[in-house]
């Protein structure tokens, strides 16, 4: 769990930490989004596109959007690659 600070800004430390857990190219699946004017459905996956100087996870989503992550506020979990691969073999049988 990343936590925040009182400002609810991750510490340039955090901000690494992020960056190397969820490096470009890493698939992710949405939980929850706490957006309520735009927010992308539960259960959907995405590609990571950057994580910028604030922490924010920029996510090109499988449906065409683009709206970020915001680690500590939306709830989502890195998808493995092992699995990744294990359901790409599932498909070509």
């Amino acid at each position: 769990m990343i936590e925040l600070r009182k400002d609810r800004i991750p510490s340039k430390e955090m901000v690494e930490l992020i960056k190397r857990q969820y490096p470009a190219g890493s698939r992710v699946e949405l939980r929850s989004m706490d957006d309520p004017l735009s927010p992308v459905p539960a259960g959907i996956k995405g590609t990571v596109l950057f994580v910028d100087d604030a922490g924010q996870i920029h996510m090109q989503w499988d449906n065409g959007r683009t709206l970020a992550l915001v680690p500590g506020v939306d709830s989502f979990v890195r998808i493995n690659e092992q699995e990744k691969e294990k359901k790409k073999g599932g498909e070509a049988r």
